[in-house]
């Protein structure tokens, strides 16, 4: 968990950075689309495999057990799909520019493809929030399970509950507290 931990915080800077690299292009003329976005997108778009790599790892492991676990879980994989979306809009941006190479009505500005940086800069920094929050609580839940006994929401060694028998149909279905 100590390893996970430490590759959820440092998601979050490397997002900032690339917000940052968004808003520099953006900024720009953005008169060679392909050479100036293509390397941020290639960048944003490994990263999101990678974030996607670790929530799969993080599901398999004893995380989802943890308390409060299950719900980063799915924190995580929103902020994984922000992220890949990000790198969309970033391929969306070299295609605006480009576009006016295939067709004569396209629009020969860069407020499209500018547009598109911005949006993705927006998701690049709401999963940035997403990782460091999600990070703050893991190293947190950390550093106080030696102080609290039970971090799982079940101790192992109690005994397994007993299955239910599954409720009949079309009655309504009763909770019992965890």
């Amino acid at each position: 968990m100590t390893e996970h931990t430490r590759l959820l915080g440092e998601v979050s800077p490397v997002l900032k950075d690339l917000s940052a690299e968004t808003r520099r292009i953006r900024k720009g003329e953005i008169a060679k689309p392909v050479r100036e976005i293509a390397p941020l997108s290639l960048r944003v778009h490994e990263l999101a495999a990678q974030c996607t790599r670790q929530v799969h790892d993080l599901s398999v492991s004893q995380y989802p057990a943890l308390e409060g676990g299950a719900e980063s879980l799915a924190y995580l994989a929103g902020a994984c799909a922000q992220i890949s979306h990000a790198a969309t809009l970033c391929n969306l941006a070299i295609h605006h520019r480009t576009e006016i190479l295939l067709s004569e009505d396209a629009d020969p500005t860069t407020a499209a493809s500018a547009e598109q940086l911005r949006l993705a800069g927006e998701e690049m920094q709401r999963a940035a929030t997403t990782y460091r929050t999600v990070a703050r609580q893991l190293s947190r839940r950390l550093a106080s399970a030696a102080t609290r006994p039970q971090v799982l929401h079940r101790d192992s060694r109690q005994a397994p509950a007993k299955p239910t028998a599954p409720a009949p149909q079309n009655a309504p279905t009763v909770r019992r507290p965890a």
